[in-house]
């Protein structure tokens, strides 16, 4: 018979072996349920990633590339009025302001929408029509024949190409940082002597009396018919460009060995300006990385075979990359997603099928896949902003709100072209819906927290889309909503992909 002491000694045992049991089962359904913010419906942003210090700058540059082969040439990308750009301090005055940089995003976009309807065929073999048509003028191309001109082609606006990278240009070779973009085709420099004028840069002119490799292009040259606009003097091919916000650049189209990484391209034919004017911020000129004939993909196709990838950073802070050549087994078999490469919707631009939004990982059903497919969707490097269908972009901003509402988050006021947002004034991190881009073929693009919002201030943080207006002008998938994806073109294999985590 037991003793009452045995009887609560009994008694104790049963209590401590239940709590162990109570606190092993809790330990297993923590280690079994996500973490805040790691679900398939949200993602936890730290408020303060938004707001970068002036002068902390982070180097991604060791991470791994994920298109590395033997034949790549890798250069890092900054942007261009953060603290990790060879520009910074450079410019006079302070920086862009919110303001400045969403109206020229929305001039770049109403240019780049200008030249798709020129070039684009729409359903029926119709060409598509815009309600804004920038006009062409003509500009002078040099002072060694000041009746010369050349019908400068309305191309984009510059002001929001805001990502730079290093170049070499010469023999032996010149250092330039160049602003890259995927909307444009031909590459281009300030060169000495300027004619009439040359706005001002941080590095130095390019000098073509000085490089031994350098000559001018003839005018018989098949390339000279290859540039969108072209005119001729004394023999002489002569370029010109003018942008959607009235910059321009016109000068020699030349050619002369252009240095990427550690690889050499010789006989490269680029612009050389000697009259140049507009709101290039300090850059020495572009980087044109379009299908045309004129881009450094087409120029450089046997060395790289059509194909190059880069990955901008979450910050403004943060390094990316640029790096040209063909796409690996492992990283276009496993982590990028890949999507076919529309190359018959028209001639420089990188068309893809968008299919669907997801928002905390449901599917939109307001949006019918012909809002799409009817518009049609681009991938660009420059614009800021990604642009919708205004069918789409309602759907969007109204599946966000309710998220975030359910999460009791303070709505502010619209600002500029951007009208879904939110004040996190003293709060540490957020916790966002998920936002995805889905697109043919099963690739999707799952937005960094990063991606999703475009931050004014801490009282002011808005969904990083705006709507184009109607249902008819192309959508197009800027580089806030591009941040920390590896994004890759095989204009050989004619398809654009998306992996995760590259930056």
């Amino acid at each position: 018979m037991a003793t009452a002491g045995s009887a609560s000694s009994s008694r104790c045992c049963l209590l401590l072996l239940m709590m162990h049991l109570v606190i092993a089962a809790a330990t297993l359904v923590g280690a079994a349920a996500p973490a805040a913010g790691s679900s398939a419906d949200r993602v936890l942003l730290r408020v303060d990633s938004l707001f970068p210090g002036p002068s902390s700058c982070t180097s991604t540059q060791e991470r791994k590339p994920i298109t590395a082969t033997s034949s790549a040439a890798r250069v890092p990308i900054v942007h261009r009025h953060g603290p990790c750009s060879p520009l910074a301090g450079a410019h006079a005055g302070k920086p862009p302001s919110h303001a400045e940089i969403l109206a020229a995003d929305q001039n770049r976009v109403e240019s780049l929408h200008h030249r798709v309807s020129s070039t684009t065929t729409g359903l029926g073999g119709k060409p598509r029509t815009k309600k804004k048509t920038p006009g062409h003028s003509s500009v002078p191309a040099s002072s060694s024949s000041s009746s010369s001109s050349v019908p400068a082609s309305s191309g984009l606006s510059l002001g929001t190409a805001n990502y730079v990278v290093p170049i070499g240009l010469g023999t032996p070779p010149s250092r330039f940082t160049v602003v890259f973009d995927t909307g444009s085709d031909t590459t281009w420099v300030q060169c000495r002597p300027c004619v009439v004028s040359c706005y001002k840069q941080k590095d130095r002119l390019f000098d073509p009396a000085k490089s031994s490799t350098y000559a001018n292009v003839s005018c018989a040259d098949p390339a000279c018919a290859d540039l969108d606009a072209s005119g001729c003097n004394a023999g002489h091919c002569l370029y010109g460009i003018q942008y959607g916000d009235g910059s321009y650049t016109v000068g020699f189209f030349a050619k002369d060995t252009l240095a990427v990484a550690q690889d050499a391209i010789k006989g490269f034919k680029f612009g050389c300006g000697e009259k140049n004017r507009g709101l290039f911020g300090q850059t020495a000129g572009l980087l044109g990385l379009g299908r045309g004939p004129t881009s450094i993909t087409v120029q450089a196709y046997e060395k790289y075979g059509g194909s190059f990838s880069y990955c901008l950073p979450a910050s403004s802070a943060a390094t990316g990359y640029l790096e040209f050549g063909p796409l690996s087994p492992s990283s276009s078999g496993s982590n990028a997603k890949t999507t076919p490469m529309l190359t018959d919707k028209g001639p420089t631009f990188y068309y893809v099928g968008l299919t669907g939004i997801r928002v905390g990982g449901k599917q939109l059903g307001a949006i019918p896949e012909s809002v799409f497919s009817n518009s049609g969707t681009l991938v660009d490097s420059g614009t800021v902003i990604t642009r919708l269908p205004d069918t789409a972009y309602a759907a969007l901003s109204s599946a966000f709100a309710a998220a975030m509402a359910a999460s009791g988050y303070k709505k502010a006021a619209a600002y500029s072209i951007l009208d879904t947002c939110y004040d996190f004034t003293g709060l540490s991190q957020v916790s966002l819906p998920t936002v995805s881009l889905v697109f043919q073929g099963g690739a999707c693009l799952d937005l960094d927290a990063s991606g999703i919002v475009y931050a004014i201030s801490q009282s002011q943080v808005c969904l990083g889309f705006a709507s184009n207006g109607d249902d008819e002008s192309v959508g197009i998938v800027g580089n806030t909503q591009q941040r920390t994806y590896g994004v890759l073109y095989d204009v050989s294999k004619k398809v654009v992909g998306f992996a995760p985590g590259a930056c």
